[in-house]
């Protein structure tokens, strides 16, 4: 009998933070992820890398027509299946 593949074990703070991430569709500012909920960027790599979310540099005009580089991060299917396996 073929036995499916094992899903890596996620450290507390990753199964929060993705957990976090899936409340919202659209994603959440990395710079947001670190300065309001306190997560570390090595570790928020380390969700990319895996494959359980994603990350796409976007342009944002700010008021006064300001423009600034954010990362959106989003929650993958990977890492939706990985909190519920």
């Amino acid at each position: 009998m073929a036995v499916p593949p094992r899903q890596p074990k996620l450290s507390r703070e990753q199964h929060r933070a993705l957990t976090l991430l899936a409340k919202f569709p659209r994603g959440m500012f990395e710079d947001l992820l670190v300065v309001a909920h306190n997560f570390d960027r090595a570790m928020i790599a380390s969700l990319v890398e895996g494959g359980f979310a994603t990350a796409q540099r976007e342009i944002v005009t700010a008021p006064g027509h300001t423009t600034i580089e954010v990362v959106r991060i989003r929650i993958s299917d990977a890492g939706r299946r990985a909190l519920n396996p």
